[in-house]
């Protein structure tokens, strides 16, 4: 299953996070991240992946 949200991740990286842990800080963060950059939010949504 976390192959399945590594790809998520790094196609759509707050699909991979809201995965992960839902709608939660991370999922919010992810997508404020993904506003500023793309690398950013896939750098954090795999970080929260691998974490977990």
């Amino acid at each position: 299953m976390d192959l399945i949200r590594i790809i998520f991740s790094i196609l759509l990286p707050p699909v991979g996070v809201f995965l992960q842990v839902g709608l939660g800080g991370a999922f919010w963060l992810n997508i404020l991240l993904i506003i500023l950059g793309d690398i950013p939010g896939i750098i954090h949504a795999v970080w929260i992946i691998a974490k977990r």
